[in-house]
């Protein structure tokens, strides 16, 4: 039977260190975030991220805009927030809305006010071994892997998913902390083959309890990352990428969905954006 992996106990902790590191050093972090649209799953992560910045001391700034709000316009409110020196991070909501370039948003979000790490300065940083901000939800995996007392280095790690967004920098950042890593995808072969030989797997595939138990090595640690809304019994559930309740017979850590990795990826964002305004401050 596995360990849980509890991603709300760890959360805690850091949101606690984060109000610390405020308090002490009587700083107003400052968090800009952009909705556009009105996507009901965008909407309750709005709501929840707003939340918990007031809870730590971080003052959110939101910015809800219609659905059809040109490209130029959001363009326009990003680089108004760049220069704004009130502002110590920027958060756009993803998905946007179709007809908006969402390569092109993301760019023009200053890398020092870049809290989600997605920008290309801060990926080339991460990419070598450098980095300024680290994205969120990998992030949030290692901090997880670290107060479990979980080592990386030498194991073999095995990342379904190549997202820009998890899968590849969780793969980085696994590397450099010496582990052997395999990143999986829709066109890899013989996955279970794959997945077997994996120490720590991690899944951010976005299919729902696609990861069975006759896929993991006996004692792997299974990182769950993925967040799918089923339907069971007439009402709605979240499930993750694994199939929890027989993985859990099989290997030696497991994180829950929900309560897992989700924790823990809000949490992440938070330091971030209290790392974002001390460096500010420090220049």
């Amino acid at each position: 039977m596995a360990q849980i992996i509890d991603g709300k106990i760890v959360s805690k902790l850091v949101k606690d260190n984060i109000k610390s590191i405020i308090e002490s050093k009587k700083i107003s972090p400052s968090l800009a975030v952009i909705l556009v649209g009105n996507d009901p799953a965008s909407l309750t992560y709005v709501r929840n991220k707003t939340k918990e910045c007031l809870e730590v001391g971080i003052s959110p700034k939101d910015y809800h805009l219609p659905e059809d709000t040109p490209e130029e316009k959001l363009l326009e409110l990003i680089g108004n927030l760049n220069k704004d020196d009130d502002i110590d991070g920027i958060l756009v909501q993803l998905p946007l809305p179709k007809h908006i370039n969402t390569n092109k948003i993301l760019n023009a979000i200053s890398p020092y006010k870049d809290v989600d790490g997605f920008h290309p300065e801060n990926v080339g940083k991460l990419m070598i071994g450098t980095p300024f901000v680290e994205p969120c939800t990998p992030k949030g995996v290692i901090r997880l892997l670290e107060h479990y007392g979980i080592s990386v280095e030498g194991k073999r790690a095995v990342v379904l998913g190549r997202s820009n967004i998890v899968g590849k920098p969780m793969a980085i950042m696994l590397l450099h902390r010496n582990a052997t890593v395999t990143i999986c995808h829709s066109k890899t072969k013989d996955l279970s083959e794959i997945t077997k030989q994996a120490d720590i797997l991690v899944s951010a595939i976005g299919i729902p309890n696609f990861v069975k138990a006759d896929m993991i090595k006996k004692d792997a640690v299974v990182i769950d990352v993925g967040i799918n809304k089923v339907e069971e019994n007439g009402k709605s559930k979240l499930v993750g990428d694994v199939d929890f309740e027989n993985v859990k017979e099989v290997a030696s850590y497991i994180t829950p969905v929900p309560g897992g990795v989700g924790p823990m990826t809000r949490a992440m964002l938070l330091e971030n954006t209290v790392n974002l305004a001390l460096f500010r401050r420090s220049c």
